[in-house]
Order: C-alpha cells, then structure tokens, then sequence
C-alpha cells in the first residue's frame, strides 16, 4: 500500500455517542501530535435528517446524507469511520472497501465469523487498511505492560483474570434497543464489553487455544416504546474460561448488571517472575510485582510497586505533559491517530487492531456462544457446528 500525501477525506457513518467521540479525536489530533497527519471530515451519514444536521453543524462538514451509500461512493473520500450499530457494520465495511477506502470501526468487525472472514479477505485484496477500535490498547499503562510481558519480567504467565464491569442495565424497565437484539448486536455483554477484554488478552498474551463460557440472561423481559413487554435473547452476564496457546488460562468476565460499577475494566496477570494488575478506574498506575518474593524477615522489599504511566505517550505525542493524568478520551485520540499515521507513512509500526485481530475475536465470540450452547470447551477454528465438543481440556 502507497501512503496517502495528501489531507486525508473522511466520512463519518452514525455520529451517535461514539460517533461524536470520533468527530471530537480528529479535531482534537493537531493539538497532541507534532507532526499530526492531516484529516478533513468531509461527510457525515446518520439514520434521519435531525441528526444529519446536528452532525454537520458540529463538524463543519460540508455533506451529509441519510444514506450511507451516498457517502461511501464520495470520490473526496479516502477513508470510512463506521460508528453505525453492529448488526450495520458488514454491509457498510463491505460497500467501503469495494468504493476503495479504507475503513476505521467500532467493534465487533462483524456479526459472525463468516462476515469477517470475507471483509479480511476483501480488504487485502484491494490493498486497503482496516482498523477497529479497540482502544484500550492505547492506555499508557497496556502498552507498559506489554513491554514488561514482552521482556520476559514475568517469566512464563502461569494465569490470569480480566473483567469488564458496567451497571447500566440494573434496571429492568431500561426500554428494549438494537444492544440488547442478538439479531441487531450479535451478543449482549459477551459482544459490547466481552470482545475489548479478548482483544485485550490477546493483545497482552497472544492466541487463544480454546473457551468454555456461561452467557445467562436475568433480566428476561424489557419494554418496547410502545410498553409492551419483549423477550431479550442476549446476556447480561458473560462468563468466559480461556485456554491460551502459550499454556496460561484465565478468567474473561463482562457485565453489564454490575452493581456499582462504572467503567471498570481491570485485569491481573500472574507469571512465574512477576504480577501485573490494572484498574481503568485509575487508570495512571500500573502495578508490578517483580519477583516470588516475600520470603525475607518482616517481607523486605516484596509487594507491588505503582507504576506512573499517566500520559506517557512515544513520540510524536507533544501533549498534554507526560506527567499529566490521563482519561478515556485520551485512548481513543491514541487509537486514531495510530490508524492515521499507518495510512500516512508507510514506516509506521501501527500497535492498533488491524481486520485480521477483529477476526480473531469474532473467532473467541462465536466459540463462546457455541461453548454456552453445548456446555463444554470449544476450540478455536473448531467453532462450527460440527466442532468437537470437549468436557475436558487435557
């Protein structure tokens, strides 16, 4: 692929909550990165006229459409950002790629591996990029750990734990939406939260071996707009036991009937040398245990140390200061500008989630469901519907 040298074209599709995340990132990349790659939101594309408008207004985007097609087909445009609901993410990834632009997107790549598997394929075809964002790969505190993982400061990873904790469908008169349709989303917590945590695993730890998983729903009925009550088909709670093929296993935890929680997603790695563990409540520490430890009189010098990662950013990152706390908005900036700068130079050594990694959880996502279904451990690239169902592991 040649680097684009020229402003990069982008048009935005569904500029709801994450969309307008989206919009504020690109806005917001000249002031963070000294050189910072060159963007114009030249389009926007949102389901009714209303918020068409509002979109436009707020980006300063000279078009927008109620079609998604219209967009795509702009021959300003270089690149697609697709914040549209799940169950819109093939068609419009598809109907991009074969336009000829490259494509950044929510999560999940699609709603099966089926679809993925053929946007993967689509996309290298056409010597186009894609990226999904998966941005808490972008948290100065991931990336150290990372670094640590990958230096051996661990030893060899023995287990670990990663969970993913909302409470904002506590309530059982919360109305029914596209999130909670397995025909429209996918999954519930397994798809909306579940699918950061195996990235992020993945990300941290490398490859999935196999999955055994309990995907209940408790709240099984919630209210349409009209009041009639429906039936949800989703999880509330997702309940995942991995195998890596590295030999560690952990625990995958997603909720979204976390009482009391509000965006904690958290993790703890155990090896044999050393321990991790993150909270992205406080998400400026990172907390490392070098060594077994803790043998000598009164535990010596044993026990976790706090790492301040705060906004310690590589280069080209100019701000705000290193030193600075960090927030959410922050990955996402990280997140965009690591797709960009890819597209950019053709040097780049991008840490983002290409096609292929949101292929790979698509692959832990279906074996999941299959896993619940069945009750027994699937293994990965065995998740059809004649895979071998496996009671036990060893």
């Amino acid at each position: 692929m040649v680097a684009i040298k020229k402003p990069l074209g982008i048009g935005l599709i569904g500029p709801g909550s994450i969309g307008r995340v989206h919009l504020f990132c690109y806005d917001a990349l000249p002031y963070f990165y000294s050189p910072s790659p060159q963007v114009e939101v030249l389009g926007v594309a949102a389901a009714s006229k209303e918020s068409c408008k509002r979109a436009q207004a707020l980006c300063r985007a000279p078009y927008s459409t109620c079609d998604y097609r219209e967009l795509v087909a702009h021959s300003e445009l270089d690149l697609i950002d697709c914040c549209a609901p799940n169950f819109l993410h093939y068609p419009i990834i598809r109907a991009a790629l074969l336009a000829g632009k490259h494509v950044y997107t929510e999560k999940p790549l699609a709603m099966n591996e089926e679809e993925a598997k053929e946007l993967v394929a689509l996309a290298v075809e056409r010597g186009l990029r894609g990226q999904l964002a998966f941005q808490y790969r972008f948290v100065p505190a991931v990336l150290r750990a990372k670094e640590l993982i990958e230096q051996g400061a661990l030893g060899r990873v023995i287990h670990f734990r990663a969970q993913y904790l909302h409470s904002g469908y506590l309530d059982p008169s919360r109305p029914l939406s596209w999130r909670l349709e397995k025909a429209k989303s996918g999954g519930g917590a397994l798809f909306d939260l579940g699918s950061h945590l195996i990235d992020l695993v993945r990300f941290l730890l490398g490859d999935y071996k196999a999955v055994f998983a309990s995907l209940p729903t408790y709240i099984k009925e919630r209210p349409q707009g009209d009041g009639q009550l429906s039936q949800v088909d989703v999880d509330d709670v997702a309940l995942l036991m991995v195998k890596l093929k590295l030999g560690a296993e952990g625990i995958i935890e997603a909720s979204r009937l976390a009482t009391g929680s509000e965006d904690e997603l958290r993790f703890e790695i155990y090896g044999t040398d050393g321990a991790l563990k993150f909270n992205l409540m406080e998400p400026n520490w990172l907390w490392f245990h070098e060594g077994s430890g803790g043998e000598e009189p009164l535990g010596g010098n044993s026990g976790f140390k706090k790492i301040a990662t705060c906004s310690r950013y590589p280069e080209p990152s100019v701000f705000p200061s290193p030193k600075a706390p960090i927030g959410w908005l922050r990955f996402h900036l990280a997140s965009q500008f690591d797709f960009l700068q890819s597209l950019w130079d053709d040097t780049y050594q991008s840490q983002g989630a290409s096609f292929l990694d949101g292929l790979h959880v698509q692959e832990v996502l279906a074996a999941a469901q299959l896993a619940h279904t069945r009750g027994c451990w699937i293994e990965i690239g065995e998740n059809k519907k004649d895979a071998s169902c496996k009671k036990h592991l060893y």
